[in-house]
Formats: structure tokens, sequence, C-alpha cells
């Protein structure tokens, strides 16, 4: 799949630039030195953290989808996302060539299958449909056909059939219309997973929805110093690149642009901007 390269700077954010996103409030910070390196994120004790490697992402991102499935934000409605740069080396969209969409797209769909891996048993269930959106190319596709793992059905094709206990996984949604089917076949089958959607509007994913796992890089003066993160059912961390500590945590009220799934990046931006400046002038007053 191609996108256009004005969307290769949606994942990191640059503090200088404002967001068109709702100012937040009511938030919590661990300014003080007695603050711990992490938030409790899960019932078992799991803490956020920026994952050491692709692997150590794919266990904590699975774990908090399948917490989603089984018990959603909004019962009755599985919708349910997952938002991260699948290539270390790249941002969620890569750099704007085609080189590097056909190793996000690659990466998105290892990760999908990955996760469709760790939910369904062979013969057992439950049935698992990996969707592609109507604007894959044929040979995204292609990459993407039937296992014995899942069901692959193109959105260009329409809507599949579903049953109640189905799961779908779709993969970089980016047409309008992906984002409608996700949310009729959400209120038709137990859970729809979105895997780094593209091209959102505030439209396109109700504030009805799970955003189950969240790791968005944080920049300043080109450098990544921070990390929005959040494993779901936990609250969102704003964790510091260098030291590792969390600097904050919101919950979904807090952090969401209303009536959207979309977190408003402002208030992590600025915290992970105060840490790196007073760790400078710590640094110059040695």
């Amino acid at each position: 799949m191609r996108f256009p390269k004005l969307f290769a700077a949606y994942c990191l954010f640059h503090i200088s630039a404002p967001s068109v996103a709702s100012f937040v409030v009511g938030v919590t910070t661990r300014n003080d030195q007695s603050s711990t390196t992490s938030l409790h994120l899960f019932g078992g004790g799991s803490a956020a953290k920026v994952p050491s490697s692709s692997s150590d992402r794919d266990s904590i991102a699975f774990g908090a989808i399948k917490n989603a499935i089984n018990e959603p934000k909004t019962p009755g409605f599985g919708l349910i996302e997952c938002e991260f740069p699948p290539v270390a080396s790249l941002n969620k969209l890569g750099d704007g060539s085609l080189r590097s969409a056909n190793e996000v797209d690659k990466a998105n769909l290892k990760f999908s299958q990955s996760l469709i891996s760790s939910i369904s048993l062979p013969f057992i269930g439950p049935k698992v449909w990996l969707l592609t959106s109507a604007a894959a190319s044929s040979g995204f596709e292609k990459a993407a056909k039937s296992s014995k793992s899942y069901v692959s059905h193109s959105l260009r094709n329409g809507k599949p059939d579903v049953a109640a206990a189905d799961i779908c996984v779709l993969v970089g949604p980016s047409a309008r219309n992906d984002y409608l089917m996700a949310q009729q076949l959400a209120r038709e089958c137990k859970a729809v997973v979105l895997v780094n959607g593209y091209a959102k509007d505030q439209k396109s994913v109700p504030g009805r929805a799970t955003m189950a796992y969240y790791l968005k890089p944080l920049t300043y003066n080109s450098q990544v110093v921070g990390y929005l993160t959040r494993a779901y059912p936990g609250d969102w961390a704003t964790i510091d690149a260098v030291t590792k500590k969390a600097l904050a945590s919101f919950d979904d009220s807090q952090i969401l642009v209303k009536g959207t799934n979309t977190p408003d990046l402002r208030e992590s931006g600025r915290l992970v901007q105060k840490s790196v400046d007073e760790r400078a002038i710590q640094a110059r007053q040695r």
C-alpha cells in the first residue's frame, strides 16, 4: 500500500508544532525525586514501559489486545485499535518512499499474522478474519492470503459475512469505507482489531472504541526524548526516554480528543520537553 508523503509526519510528534487536538486537563504528574520508574497498567502488576525489542512490543501488545477483546471499554462494541511504529528505524508511515512503505506493510502484516496465531488455535478457534484495506495493493492482498489460522478478505469486495463469535483483524485501514465497515463489523462480531490505521479523521474511530496498545515516540529538537504509551486496561503514560521514568499518567477521559479514540499529544510533549530542559540546566550547574 502506498500513502502520500504528507502522512509521513504523523507518527512522531514535534513539540514545536501545535496540535489540532483539545487541551488536556486533570493530569497526574510525577515530578518528585521519589517517583517510580514505571506505572502499573495491568492487574497482574505489569508496568508501563518502552519495549526493548519488537518481540517485547508484540508480547505487550498481544496481551493488551486480548484484554480488550475479552472486556472492551464499551460492552458490546469490540472496536479495538493498536498504534505503534512497526519498523524500529521508521515511523508508522515510513519516510514516504515506496521502499519504506513496503517495509511498513510487511511489518504490519507480520504483526497481524502473529497476533492471530496468539488468539486463535487451529481447529479450535475462534474463527479469525484477516482483512485488508480497500486501498491495498494486489501484491499486499496476495501476501495476506488465507492460511490455517485465518480467512483473508479484502474490503474492496465489501463486508465479510461474519458470525457473532468471529474476530476480525484489519491491517492498515486507510479508506473511509474501511472505517465505516469496521464499525459495522464491531456490532456484528466479537471484535475488530485495527492495526496501525492511516488517514483518520474525527469520524473514523469513535470514542466508544478501545485503544488496546499505543506507542508514540515524542521528539524535541529532532531527537526522540520520550514516549506516550498505553497497554489496556491500564492508563496512558508519558515516559522519559533517558531516565525511563513515568512523568505522568492519564485515563481516557483526560487524554482522548472528545468524541474520538485519538490522544492529544500536547501535554505529553510539554512534559518530556520540560524533563530535557531540566536535565540540561542540571548538567550546566555541575
